[in-house]
């Protein structure tokens, strides 16, 4: 009888990562990267461009949004060649607007129906910091399992 090994089948399949500035939105890259590597799992990067944190002049201001949209959508264009480079075979990106939170879980999960949620525990900006996080509510009210990484 001849050993053949077998692959274990992966956990997840498809794993949503949300990204922002934050050092522990990097720490959950990392390791959606190498979850997604290691279940030969589809990554969809999403990051949400909060308006609400704007002042009411930069509000006003579309060459504002314009510019913070810009470098949004070239960053995450930034975290799907890193994807890429690391031996993910199938990435995905999406830039939202609005509150982080109430996006992810009104929007984005029910559109792409991943079965895993990659995010870092803090936030440090806007009012968030003062009153809980956004991954406190993303993990309460998720449909899906949701890992928060520190």
């Amino acid at each position: 009888m001849t050993d053949i090994p077998i692959k274990p089948k992966p956990d997840y399949t498809h794993i949503l990562v949300g990204v922002d500035r934050d050092d522990d939105a990097q720490k959950a890259f990392a390791y959606a990267l190498r979850r997604a590597v290691r279940d030969d799992a589809k990554l969809t990067i999403v990051s949400v461009l909060e308006t609400s944190s704007f002042n009411i002049y930069e509000s006003m201001s579309k060459g504002h949004i314009e510019r913070e949209r810009m470098e949004l959508s070239h960053q995450i264009a930034n975290y799907v060649q890193m994807a890429k480079d690391a031996g993910v075979q199938e990435v995905d990106s999406i830039v939202g607007e609005g509150d982080p939170d109430d996006v992810i879980l009104e929007d984005v999960i029910p559109r792409i129906k991943p079965d895993l949620l990659i995010i870092g525990a803090e936030t440090k900006q806007g009012m968030a910091r003062h009153f809980g996080s956004n991954a406190n509510k993303i993990a309460k009210y998720a449909p899906i399992s949701v890992m928060i990484v520190r």
